[in-house]
């Protein structure tokens, strides 16, 4: 009998992975091959709960250190007692993991809709002050007419009579016991004689909602905002969450560098050469900064808490000002004969420690 399928290679993940690395594996793959991306396609489906088992077992920290103390399917071979249908054993957590999904056992859990995943657009002056967007969402949500259960109304779906309810069907050869979702009614325990017209027996219809999001104040291009509970609806359980990602426009001078802003602040030569004070652009409006004198091309300023603002209140970056010394492309004779007259007294070659040391 072939031994049960490895759920780290199903997830495609390392035995090592983290649990944050499995649940980006699982969410990746779940919507590819999940049912309503794949009408009619019998194998995406196996897929699918193949997927839905594997997530089940590594994403729980005790069912995971039971089938890795267990032996699993590693390294070429399997542990007979892992697979025992005994306590502790690889058939009892599929048990645990299948068990409850029909309506005569005491363990069962509500399903969780999918999340879902949209994006808004944004200009940069609203990711910096924060804004409440439009968002339309098109998804699954449970018929109102059969109240999920996909039965026609007045009906009620009844009990499957090969797993008596319980979703799973066990299968035995010697001291082997697998257990796997009942294969006439797919694990659910019920069985659906009278569809529902609405949704034909399928629990849930598409819709369009449209949510108004607020976007926090200083998120970044790419940024992740969760609406909880707004998600895929369960034809008969909980609603998975929304998550919001923000595209933000870039600004037409600032840039963003980390928890920070910068920008390039043209000065005079002459401004560099004796110092100035000048008129700064901030997120509020504008200040003014002392450029002190000497200054090199490429300087840089700061003001300390005019940035954007950081996630969480937790205060605000700085702005970075790049000052770059502005060279005229061409000069009028007066200031061509100020060039001169400086050029008489800014006598000296700043060159000459490039070649000092070196021989003639």
């Amino acid at each position: 009998m072939a031994a049960p399928t490895d759920p780290y290679k199903t997830l495609g993940v390392d035995k090592k992975a983290s649990a944050d690395e499995i649940k980006k594996a699982y969410r990746k793959l779940a919507r590819r091959y999940h049912p309503d991306k794949n009408p009619g396609d019998s194998s995406a489906e196996e897929r699918f709960k193949d997927i839905q088992s594997a997530y089940s077992i590594v994403s729980d920290p005790e069912k995971r250190k039971r089938y890795d103390e267990g032996g699993g399917v590693f390294g070429g071979g399997f542990d007979p007692n892992a697979f025992r249908g005994g306590a502790g054993g690889f058939g009892d957590i599929l048990s645990d993991l299948f068990a409850g999904r029909g309506t005569t056992t005491g363990r069962s859990r509500p399903q969780r809709g999918r999340d879902l995943e949209t994006e808004v657009h944004i200009s940069f002056d609203q990711a910096m002050t924060g804004a409440q967007v439009p968002v339309a969402v098109a998804s699954s949500a449970r018929c109102k007419p059969c109240a999920g259960t996909g039965a026609k109304p007045g009906t009620a779906p009844t009990v499957c009579p090969r797993c008596q309810g319980r979703g799973i069907e066990s299968h035995g050869q010697g001291l082997f016991s697998i257990s796997q979702p009942c294969a006439r009614c797919a694990g659910t325990g019920t069985e659906i004689k009278d569809p529902c017209p609405t949704c034909a027996g399928r629990g849930q219809i598409r819709q369009t909602r449209r949510y108004r999001v607020n976007i926090p104040a200083g998120v970044r291009d790419g940024s992740r905002v969760r609406l909880a509970g707004k998600g895929e609806q369960a034809p008969a359980g909980v609603a998975g969450d929304l998550y919001v990602v923000t595209r933000v426009a870039e600004s037409p001078i600032f840039r963003r560098k980390g928890a920070n802003l910068e920008l390039d602040v043209p000065v005079t030569v002459v401004e560099a050469i004796r110092g100035a004070t000048i008129e700064v652009p901030t997120l509020a409006g504008t200040k003014r900064i002392r450029v002190a004198a000497g200054t090199q091309h490429g300087s840089v300023q700061r003001l300390r808490g005019e940035g954007p603002p950081k996630l969480g209140g937790k205060g605000c970056g700085d702005i970075h000002y790049r000052l770059v010394i502005d060279v005229p492309h061409s000069l009028t004779k007066e200031q061509q004969a100020a060039v001169e007259e400086l050029a008489l007294v800014m006598n000296g070659n700043p060159r000459e420690r490039l070649f000092a040391g070196r021989g003639k």
